[in-house]
């Protein structure tokens, strides 16, 4: 960032091949000072105050020593406030690291740790443990840790490999992975995400610690539109929201399609002003989607990728209404192979893993390289792509067709949970000789994880299911509990996942 970066244009950032955002929000601050450019429940703030505020949070983190190579954690509800901080440590060149509310404490306490930020900024109420050198400023109370308004950072200039951000997705109770996105990942979503516009507002009612939530918001921002944020998603006060704010964009999971979809009086609300609808994060049922499409005004998009980037597909729902039991077809620029157990690549028509590489690739797992290797794949070239961890094949007309995961990542409500985290709850509780989680389906969540154990003798199934969901976030909690006399394993000691899920299908 410097004087010939701020001389430049919103439109003459938005054309170049990389550019800072921090450059691109003071040349919109500057062509529109007094726009909306973020409104929550609680108030609104214009591009100027908004460029302003993150000056001063970043003047204040830069005279404590935060910079490249740094962090800042943030954790709570969307707001203002929380939007402020997140960009305030981008423009720090320190990497924003939110983390994820629902997560138990503990869990909150080990991704602090990962990401080795030493300002913490959080809503009240949220408990962790806090470790010595590290400082908890409270999201509901900045202007008593903010420095004067006069205050103004030093110009900072970003590599393209820069750490940008670090997501930690999953919210488990075991160790976290960080995934470290990139200035140049972050800035080609900008270009991905072309359809927003200065005119756009995007409503957003998933939390900002989520990729799911900062594809829409970034974007939409980057573009000089409005963001809308809801704390906490409710179906009704969406669409109410929707109508006062006229809101043009949003992006959604499943879940929140369906409840919305379900309102008695869902035709009752004046939704004229969309003009593009997302969704991702979870499996989209084709009779939602043609739900969607007959009663909801603008189009749908579906994107199918990782947080850790690779491969994307997009489908665009209503311009192929006879494709919606599929994922859509790869995003340009991007490149997806199917590869069978042994690594190699399936023949044409073939069902294999999806691996994928593009333009929006993480960095790798934070401090982990082995996990980091373990999600790469490289082909006879040299050239790496990520594995996705679905099972799937492309059809005559090159739309990808899911079929199945080769991880058992559980995804309720848009949100990843990994079995093997709930199962060393479960294994660690005295009465249980060994245990297993699956995903089963659910109407309104997707899926739910069920568990398996085999107990002790003595042990009663309630107290263990009891004491399970009381270590773990709310995310996570099991729905049911079974007991059996043995898991079902494959010759070499598997155990066989899909015949416990054909047990309560």
């Amino acid at each position: 960032m410097g004087d010939t970066a701020l001389s430049r244009s919103s439109a003459e950032l938005l054309a170049a091949e990389f550019a800072d955002h921090s450059d691109l929000f003071r040349a919109h601050a500057a062509e529109q000072p007094d726009k909306v450019a973020i409104a929550d429940e609680e108030g609104r703030i214009s591009w100027g105050e908004l460029d302003a505020l993150v000056d001063r949070i970043a003047a204040r983190l830069q005279a404590e020593g935060v910079g490249r190579g740094g962090a800042v954690a943030i954790v709570g509800s969307n707001s203002i406030a929380y939007a402020a901080v997140f960009l305030a440590a981008v423009r720090t060149g320190a990497a924003a690291a939110p983390l994820t509310t629902s997560a138990t404490p503990e869990a909150l306490t080990a991704m602090l740790a990962d990401s080795r930020a030493k300002h913490l900024f959080a809503d009240p109420g949220i408990e962790l443990a806090v470790p010595p050198g590290v400082e908890r400023i409270s999201l509901h109370d900045l202007d008593a840790w903010l420095p004067p308004e006069s205050a103004r950072p030093q110009p900072v200039t970003v590599a393209p490999e820069d750490p940008f951000n670090i997501i930690y997705s999953s919210g488990t109770t075991g160790t976290p992975k960080g995934i470290v996105q990139s200035h140049r990942m972050r800035w080609n979503y900008l270009a991905r995400t072309a359809v927003y516009g200065p005119e756009s507002v995007a409503l957003l009612s998933t939390p900002l610690y989520s990729n799911t939530t900062l594809v829409s918001f970034l974007p939409c921002l980057g573009a000089g539109g409005t963001a809308v944020l809801m704390k906490k998603f409710e179906a009704r006060r969406f669409l109410e929201l929707s109508e006062r704010h006229r809101v043009t964009h949003t992006m959604l999971v499943p879940v929140q399609y369906r409840r919305i979809m379900a309102l008695p009086d869902f035709e009752s609300f004046d939704l004229s002003s969309y003009r593009a609808k997302f969704c991702t994060s979870a499996p989209f049922a084709a009779e939602l989607k043609r739900d969607i499409l007959d009663r909801w005004p603008g189009g749908l998009v579906e994107f199918y990728g990782m947080t850790e980037g690779g491969a994307s597909c997009v489908l665009v729902a209503h311009e192929h209404p006879d494709k919606l039991h599929t994922v859509g077809q790869v995003a340009p620029n991007s490149e997806m192979k199917l590869i069978d157990e042994d690594g190699n690549e399936v023949a044409p028509g073939g069902v294999g893993e999806v691996v994928g590489r593009g333009p929006m690739m993480m960095n790798g797992y934070n401090g982990r390289p082995e996990a980091t290797r373990a999600a790469e794949w490289f082909d006879a070239g040299g050239r790496r792509f990520i594995r996705h961890g679905d099972v799937g094949r492309f059809d005559e007309d090159g739309f990808l067709i899911l079929m199945d995961r080769t991880k058992d990542m559980i995804i309720s409500g848009g949100f990843n949970i990994f079995p093997s985290d709930l199962e060393a709850v479960l294994a660690a509780d005295p009465g249980v000789i060994e245990a297993a989680v699956v995903g089963v389906p659910h109407p309104d969540w997707g899926e739910t994880p069920v568990g398996f154990v085999v107990l002790r003798p003595g042990a009663d199934r309630r107290d263990v299911l009891t004491a399970a969901n009381g270590k773990l976030g709310r995310m996570q909690r099991l729905s049911a509990l079974h007991v059996m006399d043995q898991l079902p394993r494959s010759p070499i000691g598997k155990v066989l996942k899909r015949e416990l899920r054909d047990r309560i299908s």
